[in-house]
């Protein structure tokens, strides 16, 4: 990995404000900043001698003046964002002020070699800042069980095919969706909701004044640990709800209660929706049983967060279908709370990655030992 060059303090923060304007004036740049113009003119000199920024052209006021415009350089980077997923792996590279420039998508099996396509992609003269993995597990402390307990030789794989020196986190993968709700989804303009994820697994990413929230043991959200079943005559299992309404359990029961009439039952959960929407009968009441049982899992969460939006999303909580059965049961359990769908769909996890990794690789640049202005 390439060294960060030494920056003053002025200079760092002019880079920080460039990265997330993407281009900008001088003039724009100190307002940004909060840093005199002869400051800024000084740190963007700075700046463009390390090749951390670049002219870009110049743009023209009303009074005709025209104004130098400028972006990032070639050494500021890109960073990387890998999903590994139950089924797919997904990999972006973004350069810092999240222009995407590569990415990739294949098996799960074949994890590393979509983590070479996308770095093979990226510009050979662009060093990588930082990498963030999402996996689906808690991702910290360390007293914690290992944040790669679910990746296992998948993670192991991947991190071979990684550059070595250059940092890695782990993120779950659920708050990354979240992440990428409130910014580019369902949840724009929202500070304060919960990002409900139902697939394979279930999972609850928690946004409280814009920032992620992780809890002491990086573990707030995992709702696979609410007990269940509540019974008088059942013991609670370990993660007895997700497998309850994970997908796989779903299916399951779809096999157990398909007629004969209505051949071959649905295969796969797409398969499932798809018939419901046809108009099959028991496909529609297999879906609204399902709607029923995130409606209870949705007024759980809504009973200790109250967080005004709810956002469905993963595999099956993302089908529009289920809206209405959430919201009823919800309605009849718990106080008003809006519930929508994802909009950023199966790419949730990946691009909430990038753009924590984005913000981790600004960090690196920044972070470099600073002189005094």
């Amino acid at each position: 990995m390439a060294r960060a060059p030494r920056l003053t303090e002025s200079a760092n923060a002019v880079f920080t404000v460039l990265a997330q304007a993407g281009t900008a004036t001088r003039p724009q740049l100190a307002s940004l900043a909060r840093l005199s113009k002869p400051t800024v003119s000084a740190a963007v000199a700075e700046l463009e001698g390390a090749q951390l920024a670049a002219h870009s052209g110049t743009t023209s006021s009303g009074t005709g003046r025209s104004a130098a415009v400028y972006r990032l350089g070639p050494a500021a980077g890109a960073v990387l964002a890998v999903d590994l997923g139950p089924a797919l792996t997904r990999v972006r590279a973004c350069a810092l002020d999240g222009t995407l420039l590569a990415e990739a998508t294949g098996p799960r099996a074949e994890a590393a070699d979509v983590v070479r396509d996308a770095l093979f992609a990226l510009p050979a003269d662009a060093p990588l800042r930082t990498i963030v993995v999402a996996v689906g597990d808690v991702t910290a402390p360390q007293r914690m069980r290992p944040a790669t307990a679910k990746a296992g030789p998948v993670f192991d794989a991947v991190t071979v095919a990684l550059p070595a020196g250059v940092p890695v986190h782990l993120e779950n993968n659920v708050n990354c969706a979240a992440l990428a709700e409130l910014h580019e989804g369902a949840a724009r303009g929202r500070h304060t909701f919960g990002y409900l994820r139902i697939g394979v697994g279930i999972g609850l990413g928690i946004v409280v004044g814009g920032h992620v929230l992780a809890g002491a043991n990086g573990a707030a959200g995992e709702v696979a640990r609410l007990p269940y079943p509540w019974d008088d005559t059942l013991q609670p299992r370990h993660e007895a709800l997700e497998e309850y309404i994970g997908s796989r359990s779903l299916l399951r029961r779809a096999a157990q209660t398909w007629p004969e009439a209505d051949g071959a039952g649905p295969r796969t959960a797409e398969r499932l929706f798809a018939l419901a929407a046809q108009g099959n009968g028991t496909a529609r009441a297999i879906v609204d049983r399902h709607a029923v049982d995130v409606g209870r899992l949705a007024a759980a969460v809504t009973a200790v967060l109250d967080p005004g939006l709810l956002v469905l999303g993963g595999s099956t909580g993302a089908y529009p279908q289920l809206l209405a059965g959430v919201r009823a049961e919800l309605e009849r359990l718990s106080w008003p709370t809006e519930v929508v769908s994802s909009q950023v769909g199966d790419l949730g996890t990946v691009v909430g990655a990038a753009r924590l990794a984005v913000a981790r690789g600004v960090q690196t640049v920044t972070r470099a030992a600073r002189t005094k202005d």
